[in-house]
C-alpha cells in the first residue's frame, strides 16, 4: 500500500479546517459582527499558514532534486496544490466580503465606502484628515522599469502599487510607477466619518490615500492603483540548535524576522501585467510568490473594525461559572487539599487559577513554586503574581520558554522582569520545546513535623487568562501524591535534561508517551477479541504522528469503535478499507477548541488523560509535553459526558470523509439542534445547581 493512500497531506488538512472558519462568514445564525470577525480569524490563519508552513516548502526547492526524488516529499507538488486549494478559497472569500457582509452592514446602517459618490461633508472631512493625520505618515517611491531591485517590502504590511503619467508627456503614453506603505501601524485601518441621515460610515485608510494621489503626485496624471503585500519567512530556525545561549541567538533572530525571503505576494487581481512585472524586478519578488488577492488585503484588521451599535450584532457574553466545591473555601491550596478540580475553560472563571498564584506568594508557609511558562497574557497576572512570591522570600523556579512562535519577544521581556526579582528562570532546552503546562506550590504541613504538602495544577492550555476566556481547555488542581511526584520529577527533568527518569503516571515524550498510548490502544483491541466491549476517544488539535495513526487503523479494523475530535490537522483517512470504525468529527464555533483528552473504554472502566500534547511529530519527538491520568470517577464522567456532548453536536460540527472534506451533520431524527459549546455550559451548570 502506498503511503500517500494511508496519510492526508498535513498541509491541505489544515486548508480544510481554515475552509470551516471561512464557512462560518456564511452563517446567518451567527451575529453579523461574530461573521466578520471569522473573517479575519480566516485571513489571520493564512498569514500564518504561508510565514512558517508555505515558506518551508519555499525552503526545500532550494534544495537538490536528487535529495527530493529519494524522499516521499515533494515541495513543488505539494506547494502547487497549496495554490489551487487558496485560489478557490479566496473566491469564496471575496464573494462573502463584498456581496453579503457589505450589504448587510448597510443594511444595519454601517456603510463601508467603497465606489459610492461622497456627499460634501465627507469629502471636506477626507481632505482634512489627509493633510493632518495621513500626509505626514507616508513617503512614496517611484519605481524604475530598468531592473534597478530597491529594498525590500516590509513583512504583512500594505502597500499601494500605482501606474500613472507624466501631464506634460501624455501623449508618449509611458507609464511611471510607485509605491506607497500605508501607515497602519501609525494611524488606525478604519477611519469613521461624520454621520449622516443616522448612518454611520467608515473609509479604509488606503482608499483615503487613494483619493488623494494627486496631492502625492502632483506632475502626474493617475491611472490606477492596487494594494500589494508580502508574507515573509517567520521560522527562526533556532529549535534544534545544542550550542550556544539560545536567548542571545533569538535575540538577534528576531531582528531577522522581519527581513525574511517572501513566502507570498499578494496583490489586487486587477493589477495590470506590466506593473506586475515592474514590482518583481523592483522588490526581487518570485512568480511562484505571487498570489490573486481584492482590493482590500490584510482582512485580520476586521479584528478592529468598529462597531458604532455596540453590543448589538455581536454575541453576548457568557456568564463564567463558579465551582461549587471551590467557593465552600477561603482557600484554594485548602480546597485542593481535600478535592480534585477539573476546570473547563471558558465556561469556568479562570480567577481560581489566578487565586492558586496570589494565594501561595503571600501564604507564609509555602516555601516553593515551580512553573512552566509557555504564551502569557500581556499585562500577566501570574508572573506578577510569582514576582510577589520571590520577593516574600520564596523559592520561584519558572521554565520559560522562549522559542513559543511569535511570542518570543512578550517571553523574553517576562523572563528580564523574573531574574531580576530573583526568581530562577531556566530558558529553553537545546533541541526542545517545553510545551507541559504545570505548576507545583510547596507547603509545609500542619500534621507533621518537617513534613511538606506539594499541591500541582495541569492545564491543557497555556497559562494566560486572556485566551482562557476564548479557549476550550481543561484544567486540574490535584494533591494526589502519585501524580505530584511525577509532576516533581518533570521538573527535575528541565533542570537535568541529560537524565533519564522513570514517570510512573503522568505520560512525557521521548519516555513513555508514544508507547503508553500504543499500549492502551492494544488494549482496546485484545478486549474487542475476548468479546468485551471496545471503545475509544481521543480529543485533540492536530493528529499526524503516523506510528498513532497506524495503531488506530490497526483497532478500527478489529472493530474497535473509535471517536476522533479534530480541530485542525488530520492525517488519518476515515471511511477507507484500512480505517473501518473510525468516525473524525471537526467543531468550529465561537470559542476555540484546544483541549486534548485521551479516552480507553477499558471494559467499562475509562482510563483517561488530559495533556498538553497534539499527536503531531513535533509533540511527540521535539517538545516536553505531559498527559496526566485522572484518577477520580466522577471526574472522569464528567469529561466523558462533555465528550459526548461534543459528538453529539449537529449544527457547528461536521463530519471528515476520506479527502477531510468538511462533510454537515444530519439533523436528529426529532429534529433536535445539538451545539456542543452551548449545551457544554448547559450541562454544567445545571450539574451544579443540582449539587447546590
Amino acid at each position: 500500500m502506498h503511503e500517500i493512500e494511508k496519510y492526508y497531506d498535513r498541509e491541505l488538512s489544515w486548508l480544510s479546517f481554515n475552509k470551516l472558519v471561512l464557512k462560518q462568514t456564511t452563517d446567518l445564525s451567527l451575529p453579523l459582527f461574530e461573521r466578520i470577525k471569522f473573517l479575519a480569524i480566516y485571513s489571520s490563519n493564512l498569514d500564518e499558514f504561508y510565514k512558517i508552513r508555505v515558506a518551508s516548502y519555499r525552503s526545500l526547492l532550494e534544495i537538490s532534486q536528487n535529495t527530493i526524488k529519494n524522499s516521499d516529499l515533494n515541495p513543488e507538488l505539494i506547494l502547487n496544490n497549496i495554490k489551487k486549494e487558496i485560489v478557490s478559497m479566496q473566491e469564496d472569500y471575496e464573494n462573502t466580503f463584498y456581496n453579503q457582509i457589505l450589504p448587510e452592514l448597510e443594511e444595519a446602517g454601517i456603510i463601508i465606502y467603497q465606489n459610492q459618490k461622497l456627499g460634501e461633508i465627507h469629502t471636506t472631512f477626507i481632505k482634512e484628515y489627509f493633510y493632518k493625520e495621513v500626509l505626514p505618515e507616508i513617503q512614496p517611491v517611484l519605481l524604475s522599469d530598468s531592473g534597478e531591485v530597491l529594498s525590500f517590502l516590509q513583512d504583512n504590511v500594505i502597500y499601494l502599487a500605482i501606474k500613472m503619467y507624466k501631464k506634460k508627456d501624455e501623449k508618449s503614453e509611458r507609464p511611471y510607477y510607485a509605491v506607497i506603505k500605508i501607515p497602519t501601524r501609525n494611524i488606525q485601518r478604519f477611519i469613521q466619518l461624520p454621520k449622516l441621515d443616522h448612518k454611520y460610515f467608515v473609509f479604509f485608510l488606503e482608499d483615503i490615500i487613494r483619493l488623494n494621489l494627486h496631492i502625492l503626485f502632483p506632475g502626474y496624471t493617475i491611472k490606477a492603483s492596487f494594494s500589494i503585500k508580502v508574507s515573509r519567512n517567520a521560522d527562526l530556525q533556532i529549535e534544534d540548535e545544542f550550542s550556544g545561549n539560545i536567548l542571545d541567538k533569538l535575540k538577534k533572530s528576531l531582528k531577522q524576522r522581519k527581513t525574511g525571503f517572501p513566502a507570498r505576494f499578494q496583490y489586487d487581481s486587477e493589477t495590470p501585467e506590466d506593473l506586475l512585472e515592474v514590482l518583481k524586478m523592483a522588490f526581487n519578488i518570485s512568480e511562484n510568490d505571487f498570489v490573486k488577492g481584492g482590493k482590500h488585503l490584510n482582512f485580520n484588521d476586521f479584528f478592529d473594525f468598529p462597531n458604532p451599535f455596540s453590543p448589538k450584532y455581536e454575541l453576548k457574553p457568557i456568564k463564567q461559572l463558579n465551582h461549587p466545591i471551590l467557593d465552600k473555601y477561603d482557600s484554594i491550596l485548602q480546597a485542593v487539599n481535600k478535592n480534585e478540580i477539573l476546570l473547563h475553560f471558558p465556561y469556568h472563571t479562570y480567577d481560581y487559577v489566578l487565586r492558586f498564584f496570589n494565594e501561595a506568594a503571600l501564604d507564609p508557609k509555602v516555601e516553593e513554586i515551580k512553573t512552566t511558562q509557555y504564551r502569557l497574557a500581556t499585562n500577566s497576572a501570574i508572573v506578577n503574581a510569582l514576582i510577589t512570591a520571590a520577593r516574600n522570600g520564596k523559592k520561584v523556579t519558572v521554565f520559560v520558554e522562549v522559542k513559543a512562535r511569535f511570542d518570543e519577544e512578550t517571553n523574553i521581556k517576562f523572563a528580564n522582569l523574573m531574574i531580576e526579582a530573583g526568581i530562577n528562570v531556566i530558558s529553553s532546552i537545546p533541541g526542545l520545546k517545553v510545551h507541559a503546562k504545570a505548576a507545583l506550590v510547596i507547603k509545609k504541613s500542619n500534621s507533621k513535623k518537617n513534613s511538606k504538602k506539594t499541591f500541582a495544577f495541569m492545564s491543557t492550555g497555556n497559562f494566560n487568562e486572556k485566551t482562557a476566556k476564548q479557549y476550550s481547555d481543561e484544567g486540574f488542581f490535584t494533591s494526589d501524591k502519585k501524580i505530584v511526584k511525577d509532576i516533581e520529577k518533570l521538573f527535575n527533568y528541565l533542570e537535568n535534561p541529560l537524565e533519564n527518569f522513570n514517570f510512573k503516571n503522568i505520560l512525557v515524550p521521548r519516555f513513555n508517551f508514544t508507547s503508553t498510548l500504543k499500549k492502551k490502544i492494544q488494549k482496546e483491541i485484545t478486549n474487542k477479541k475476548n468479546g468485551k466491549e471496545a471503545y475509544i476517544i481521543f480529543k485533540m488539535n492536530s493528529l499526524e504522528e503516523r506510528n498513532i495513526i497506524d495503531s488506530l487503523y490497526e483497532a478500527g479494523q478489529n472493530d474497535v469503535k473509535i471517536d476522533l475530535i479534530i480541530r485542525g490537522i488530520c492525517c488519518l483517512r476515515p471511511h477507507m478499507k484500512f480505517s473501518p470504525n473510525i468516525e473524525v468529527t471537526r467543531i468550529v464555533d465561537r470559542f476555540l477548541e484546544h483541549s486534548r483528552i485521551f479516552a480507553f473504554y477499558n471494559s467499562g472502566d475509562w482510563e483517561v488523560y488530559i495533556s498538553s500534547a497534539d499527536l503531531m511529530n513535533r509533540n511527540l519527538h521535539r517538545r516536553v509535553e505531559i498527559a496526566v491520568p485522572i484518577f477520580n470517577r466522577e471526574i472522569k464522567k464528567e469529561i466523558i459526558d462533555i465528550l459526548t456532548i461534543q459528538l453529539q453536536d449537529n449544527t457547528k460540527a461536521v463530519f471528515l470523509d476520506k479527502n477531510i472534506k468538511n462533510i454537515p451533520k444530519k439533523t436528529a431524527e426529532n429534529n433536535t439542534k445539538n451545539r456542543a459549546q452551548i449545551d457544554t455550559y448547559l450541562f454544567l451548570e445545571k450539574k451544579y445547581m443540582m449539587e447546590n
